[in-house]
Order: C-alpha cells, then structure tokens, then sequence
C-alpha cells in the first residue's frame, strides 16, 4: 500500500553537523524490505532508506550526506556497504602490511642469524656484505618488481597485479623459513621483495580506482596505516621469538598465512571497473563486452544488483572521459609517453613527492633513534627491540591521526605543516649534536617531532597522492614509474648513508637533510595541487590539463 504520513508532527526532521535524518510514522502495513534512494547527482555516493514495522505501525528512516567528505558516516550505517568497503580495502592493504612487516621482522631476525647459539646454522658467520645482501635483499627486489610491472601493469590489470605479488610473498616467505643456505636465503628475500613492488603499485591503484571519491583519500592513507601496523607486528613478533633457536625462520615464515589471505581475498574481488573501460578503450576487445564486465564489477562492489542507472551512468561518464584521452587513436601510450604532457606534470608532482620523502633522511633519522635516547637517559633504548616497539607505537598513532583527517583538512595542508615540521626537527637535531648536547630532552623532542611530522605528511600523503594524480591514460606505468623512483632513492639513501657520516659528521648530515627538507617544503607549496573530493576523472580534467 502507499505511504501516508501521520500528521506533521509525526513527520520529523532532525538535522546535525553530519547529516539529515528523516522519520515518517505511517498506517499499519505489510512489512517492506530495505530500499535503496540512489543519488543521480553525485555518482559516487548514494542515500539509504530503511522501513520499520511495529505495533501496526510502519516507521521510514531515512539518511543523506550532505557533505561529500562525510561518505563516510553513509559507509558506517549499513553493515552490507561497510563489510564490502573493508573487503576492497582490507586485502589490497595486506600488501602493504606485508611491507612493513619485512621491515620490522629483519630488524630481529638479523639479530638471530647472526648468532652463534641462536640462528641454528652452522652459517651465521655473515661478512658485513652479506649481512647488507640479507637486509636490502627485498628493496633489491621491490626495484626488480617496479621495473618489471612498468610495461605489463595496463595487461595484468590491478586485481591479477596483486593476486601475483601475494604469490610472491608467499612463496619468498616459506622458503626464507626453510633456507638451508645463504645463497637460497637470498633468492628468497629477492623472491618476497618482488612482492612488494608489485603490492605498493597495485594496491594504492586497486583503492583509489574503487571506492568513493569522499572517502579515498581516508581509505589509501589506510594503506600507509597497515604498513605502521606491519613494521609494528614484526617488531612485536621479533621481540617475542629474539631467544628462540632459529627464531628468524619464525620471523620470516609468519608472514605466509597473511600473505596466503590476501591472495585468496584479492581472488574474490572483482576487476578495476576503470581498468575494464581502459582495456577496451585501447581496442583489446569488444567495446560492449568490456562495458557489461565494468558494470558487472561495479554493482558488486556497491552491493547493488538489478536495473541501476547510477552505475550505467558512471560507466557511461568515465568511457567519455577514456575516449577523449585517447582521441589521437593510439590504442596505448607509448612507452615514454609517461613523461610527456599531462603525465610528465603528473609525474613531478607524485615522483617528487616519494623523492622527498626518501632523501629527507627517513631511514637515516631512525638509525639516529637508539643512541639518541640512550644519551637523553631512556634505559629502555639499550633493547633494540623494545626501543623499536615505542617508535613503531608512536609511529602508528601519527599515522592515524593523518588518516582520520586527510579527507577533512586535505592534502596540501598535512603536507606544509608536516614538512615543515620535518624541517625543523632536522635542524633542532643538528644544533643538538653542534651546541645543545647538555640538553638531552631537545634530542628526544626533535626525534618524536620528526616521526610524527613524517607520519602526517610524506608518510600516507605521498603515496595517496601518487595513486591518484596519474591520468588513467598512463596511470600504471605513472605509478610504476613513483615506486621505482622511491625504491632507487630509498637504496641510494641507505648506501650513502655511512660514508656521509664519517664524511660530514651527525651534526652536519643533519644539517644537510634539513636544507633538503625545506626544498621539499617549498615544492610542497608551489607545485603540489588539493584533490580531496575530486574523483580521479576530476584531477585530469581540472589539475592537469
């Protein structure tokens, strides 16, 4: 039967900072299943309507986002829409998790291999090359992993890219744990860092390539959160197994089951709607049939089934934006075509950005950690893997705070008040070791100072911007393209590292990696655009052009 409202003071409005919700008791009724209200204005967000029956009564409750940075709320009242956007996030995310992982477990599983009474070998006695081929053996092969994806990443596609990559960690980790030698020991880190290439050019594409504008910006810096949470649970792990007889085969081997989930989980996901429209925009099969499958992935990722014009209209608006991309009928872009025109611009923003965030001395700064807090007087800091335990908690705080407002303040501002913040703890870092030794709480201050300002800015936001600024035209070779430059300058940083320590000293490498740190704050503010609440399609049509 049709509604009909009781009188108006039965027909409520209630209005907050976060949304409208709307109740209209009605005459007694048959119950009514929940109904979807799609919103044809705004293709990436939609309005829910739910129906109550008690006591002869039928209640209507109805819930709208006013505010498209506030989808979130919308993903948070229904479990249907909240479980699907876990599940497209949480498995891509797994590959990031994997990542830091590796970087936390290596710190302790060193620590056992090279122990006479506790690796279990009768090969812990590593050369200082050797034990530098075990340690970097993965970011060799996240380099060979970035190299590789760079032609082949438009033909694998996202979903194929990650479901590959969890092989590879799957199998690099299995036989790290079970390496009878050195040699095959690393072959097996080679094995597992070709994973993470592979996941951290995958992942921020899958993400940002399916889920909603409002919310991508959260929803990738949440990569960045599973990488904290990763180096966090290989500290935790390293700590727990650091006594046990051949505990490195522990540390290395738990992240099998992990990376075994993430395959099967990417195995249940649908293909990239975008990545299906750019297939058949570059002529690799029937045009029709490629818009069916596109459908087809998108109602299933937004839980909607049966006629849906907002998914046919999105699919229609996004092939007219491919289209017009690839106007000069080229079926794909040539293999530099990544650093001409609007990829080029694309690419100095992204590859700046990861550029930056690796020569402003991340890595070289926690190295700094240990002594730093042993000399302001922190028993604690003699225990490698307790220290590494409170930087890793305090790191992922940090990180969540970005991702809790990465798409309520946007980009640019995490980005100038984090780098800006960067710079000053480097400089404050430096005039300690020049004048300020007598103060050791300057020290610690400096220290926190940088990994929380890291964690709100290079951290998460380089990587979101780097999954989002790319036109879909060259969007897998643009990102292949950032990780490799990341990867090569995070090598280069680490190799640098000592000789420019004995070279300038801690006081002015320091010094250095702040000059360093206020040039990537003026790139920051001169070249770095705002994209919260644009979709991807904006950002080309509005930023790049």
């Amino acid at each position: 039967m049709a509604l009909t409202c009781a009188p108006p003071l039965l027909n409520l409005k209630l209005k907050n900072k976060y949304s409208q919700h709307h109740f209209c008791v009605a005459k007694k009724s048959n119950s009514v299943a929940s109904t979807p209200v799609r919103n044809s204005l705004n293709l990436d967000s939609d309005s829910r309507s739910f129906w109550a029956n008690d006591k002869g009564f039928r209640i209507r409750f109805l819930w709208c986002a006013p505010k498209p940075n506030l989808m979130k709320f919308l993903v948070g009242t229904s479990p249907g829409y909240l479980e699907r956007d876990s599940r497209r996030f949480l498995f891509p995310a797994l590959g990031g998790l994997l990542f830091g992982y590796d970087i936390g477990a290596t710190s302790g599983a060193t620590i056992s291999l090279q122990s006479p009474e506790l690796s279990g070998t009768n090969w812990f006695n590593f050369s200082a090359v050797q034990l530098g081929l075990v340690v970097s053996g993965s970011l060799y092969g996240a380099l060979a992993g970035s190299l590789i994806v760079y032609p082949l990443a438009d033909f694998l596609g996202r979903r194929r890219e990650l479901i590959i990559a969890s092989l590879f960690y799957l199998i690099g980790a299995l036989l790290t744990a079970y390496a009878p030698g050195l040699g095959v020991l690393l072959v097996a880190r080679l094995l597992y860092g070709l994973g993470i290439g592979m996941a951290m050019h995958g992942a921020p594409l899958y993400i940002a390539e399916t889920c909603p504008s409002q919310i991508r910006g959260t929803l990738i810096s949440l990569k960045e959160l599973f990488i904290v949470m990763g180096i966090l649970l290989g500290y935790f792990v390293g700590n727990f197994e650091i006594n046990a007889i051949g505990g490195w085969r522990y540390m290395y081997g738990f992240s099998a089951p992990i990376a075994l989930l993430m395959g099967l989980g990417m195995w249940s996901l649908p293909p990239s709607p975008r990545w299906l429209l750019l297939r058949a925009v570059q002529g690799k099969g029937s045009l029709q049939e490629y818009k069916e499958k596109a459908l087809l992935a998108l109602r299933k990722l937004r839980g909607w089934s049966g006629e849906d014009k907002v998914s046919e209209r999105q699919i229609e608006d996004t092939l007219v934006s491919l289209k017009t991309a690839y106007a000069d009928n080229e079926s794909e872009g040539s293999f530099l075509e990544v650093l001409q025109g609007p990829s080029l611009k694309a690419f100095i923003i992204g590859g700046g950005l990861v550029l930056f965030q690796q020569i402003t001395g991340q890595p070289s700064v926690l190295y700094y950690a240990g002594p730093i807090l042993q000399t302001a007087g922190f028993s604690a800091a003699a225990d490698a893997t307790k220290l590494s335990v409170v930087i890793g908690v305090f790191k992922l705080l940090m990180t969540g705070v970005a991702v809790l407002k990465v798409d309520d303040l946007g980009r640019r501002p995490l980005l100038i008040g984090g780098v800006a913040g960067l710079a000053f703890s480097l400089l404050l870092l430096s005039a300690y070791y020049k004048f300020l030794g007598g103060f050791p709480f300057v020290a610690v201050a400096a220290l926190l100072l940088y990994v929380g300002c890291y964690q709100i800015s290079f951290g998460p936001i380089s990587w979101l911007m780097v999954s989002e600024i790319f036109p879909l035209r060259t969007r897998g070779k643009g990102i292949s393209l950032a990780v490799l430059t990341n990867f090569g300058s995070n090598a280069i940083v680490t190799f640098a590292f000592s000789p420019l320590k004995e070279l300038l000293g801690a006081e002015n490498l320091f010094l250095l990696f702040g000059a360093i740190a206020v040039l990537s704050l003026v790139f920051v503010v001169t070249s770095v655009p705002e994209t919260k609440g644009l979709s991807l399609e904006e950002i080309e049509s509005k930023i790049l052009k």
